[in-house]
């Protein structure tokens, strides 16, 4: 785990590039945990959209959200 592995990249132009491979595995798991955190964000705003409409809409679904924590 301690261990980096260093990695030369020669671009375009020529010129050398030294890239970490622990930056190259953090952008990675930025991106898995963007990308898990957007498709939960969706699906709750899916679940939102449809309740609303299963409740026949926002004051409706505001009031049996009330009923249903208070237990009335």
């Amino acid at each position: 785990m301690g261990e980096q592995i260093k990695v030369k990249q020669t671009a375009v132009r020529g010129t050398k590039v030294t890239v970490d491979s622990a930056t190259e595995v953090s952008k990675v798991g930025i991106v898995t945990v963007a990308a898990f955190a957007a498709v939960v964000g969706l699906w709750s705003l899916a679940c939102i959209v449809g309740g609303m409409a299963a409740s026949g809409g926002p004051l409706a679904f505001v009031g049996d959200w009330v009923r249903a924590v208070t237990g009335m």
